[in-house]
Parts: C-alpha cells; structure tokens; sequence
C-alpha cells in the first residue's frame, strides 16, 4: 500500500501545472486546458524530469484522478440527448466512429504505427479527442510517450478544422444543420467543434453541440470493449485463459459504471442545471490534472522514437472523417 504522504509531491506538481494550464486555457481557448496542460508537463520532463519521489503522486494523478475525472464527466451527458439527435444524425455519427476505428488500424499498420499509438489516435479522432484518449488510457496500459502524441495530433487538426471548416462549408452551400452535423462527427475537442460551428451560424452551433455530445456516450461501448480485450489478452499473455473467468472489474471498470450512472442521473434530472458549468469545469480541470502527470512522466527518447508516421496516421484519418461525414450526409438526405 503506498502511503498517502508519498503522493503529494507528484500530485501537488501535477495540479500546480494545471493550474498554470487552465489560467493558459481561458486566455486561449482554442487550445484548452487539457492541450497546454500535457503540453506543459512533457516541457518539463524534457528539460528536468522529476525524480523519483514524484512517481507515486503522478501515477496516481494520471490514472486516479483521470477516472474520478469521467465520472463527473457524465453529469453533463443527458443520455436523452441521443434522441433529440433524431435518427437521420445517427448513421453519420457511427459511420464516422467506424472510419475513424477501421482507418486506424489498417492505416496504422500499414505506416507502421505501433498499436497503443493507432489505438488512441482512432479513439481520439472518431470520438472526442482528448477526453476519449484518456478514457481509453485508463483501461489500457500505454506509454505516456504515445497518449503525449495523440493528443497532440488531435490538437493540431482540430486547429486546422476550426480555420478552414467554416469557408468550405459555405463554399459547398452547406445549411446550418449539415454543417452543424459535420462539425460535431469531424471535430474532436468541444471547445473547436464551438469554435467552428458557431462561428457559421448559432443554430450550427446548436446542433454541432448535441452531436458532440451524443458522439463523446460512444466512450461506453468503446471502453467495456477495449476492457474486455485487455482482460482476454493478459489471461492469454499468462497462459490462463479459459481456466477461469474474467474478473467483472476488468471488462467494466468501476469508473465506467459511475460514468453510466452520472449520466443516468443528469437524465433523470437529478442534476440540477445550476450545477453543469461548475461539473463541467472541475472534470475539465481533473483532465488537465492527469494529463499534466502523463506529460511530466513522459521521458525524452520514447518522445522522439515515435517519429512522425503517427502524426500522418492522424491527418490522414482526420481527412478521412470529414469527408466521410460530408458522404454519409448526402446518402442520408441531411445536406
């Protein structure tokens, strides 16, 4: 059992960077906390990794606070959401999920990508960049080096995304609906996905926010999946598989029920809309908690071993879902 005193060094550094990455976060917010906040923290492993005493705190930081950090994440995801989306809106958000997942696996391979690296860039991109990321980090052991360049490659399209969304879609004649819809499946990070479609117009904005929110419940089935893959695998990895069963807190992991429940909960409006902006606010700043402690346990070479294969795994895969997202509207009668 490590003792709690052994923590506060790794946790205390990893919320003073937080800290600094939210105050970085509201003067900038296209780049958000979370970005500046592994950003930040790979700055100062690069320069002076902490030492020992600081590894218990930001093993805890990363993984801890990032699961406490998606349950209160589900206070603001209104499972009745999904049906104010309407059916049509639903084909696109899947179709997309399943490009970005099936792209990043036989992409990946075929640039040689490693496959934690494909993994969360998949993840990130079909779903909700770097929320799903660290989703997907809590049940599936992964570099720091790898989740440090995900979000990063997430980052730098949805950047992208912001400035140039907005004059295709008038280039390509899209309505407030389509392109509001196109938005919230081809932009990852909330606040780029608000940046992009409110600047072509508020019912845009107001539809691309539903849309993000529907996509970020795909965390659920991703997670219980890639859960109980991890399970399967290590029961394999030690030669005991089908010797006995799986643990149940393997394959749904406690934070993933608190997650279903806290959205249950904001569903049955045992959430009082006074207190959304407020548990938005605290899981956002529990993100940039954990994401700092990746980014100050990230180690130099790892960082530069990855190359630059996974950042093209990532523009290729963002490309991939724009377009296929502008398709799968036209087959489906939204544009």
């Amino acid at each position: 059992m490590v003792r709690r005193a052994s923590l506060l060094p790794g946790v205390t550094l990893a919320a003073l960077v937080a800290v600094v990455a939210t105050v970085l976060g509201h003067a900038l917010p296209l780049v958000g906390a979370p970005v500046f906040g592994i950003v930040i923290g790979v700055a100062i492993a690069l320069i002076r990794p902490p030492d020992a005493r600081f590894g218990p705190g930001l093993a805890v930081a990363s993984r801890t606070v990032l699961q406490i950090a998606i349950v209160v994440l589900g206070t603001g995801l209104s499972l009745g959401e999904v049906l104010r989306v309407g059916r049509g809106s639903l084909p696109v958000m899947l179709g997309t999920l399943a490009v970005a997942l099936v792209g990043a696996h036989f992409l990946g391979k075929a640039l040689r990508v490693p496959g934690d690296a494909r993994l969360l860039i998949g993840v990130g991109t079909g779903i909700c960049g770097a929320s799903a990321i660290a989703a997907v980090t809590a049940v599936v052991d992964v570099a720091e080096a790898e989740v440090a360049y995900a979000v990063g490659t997430i980052f730098l399209f949805n950047v992208v995304a912001v400035l140039i969304f907005p004059p295709i879609g008038h280039l390509l004649g899209l309505s407030q609906h389509a392109f509001g819809l196109w938005a919230g499946t081809a932009i990852n990070d909330t606040s780029s996905v608000v940046a992009a479609a409110y600047s072509y117009g508020h019912s845009a904005g107001a539809t691309a926010v539903v849309v993000k929110l529907t996509r970020t419940l795909m965390i659920i089935p991703i997670v219980l999946g890639l859960s109980w893959w991890t399970s399967r695998r290590t029961l394999v990895e030690s030669g005991g598989a089908g010797r006995r069963a799986v643990p149940w807190r393997r394959v749904v992991p406690p934070f993933l029920v608190g997650f279903a429940v806290a959205s249950l909960l904001d569903t049955l409006g045992f959430v009082p809309d006074g207190w959304h902006h407020a548990l938005a606010t605290s899981a956002v700043f529990l993100i940039t908690v954990a994401l700092a402690a990746i980014g100050l346990s990230t180690r130099p070479d790892r960082l530069r071993a990855s190359g630059v294969r996974p950042l093209l795994l990532g523009g290729l895969l963002w490309a991939a879902v724009a377009t296929s997202s502008l398709l799968l509207q036209a087959a489906t009668g939204n544009w």
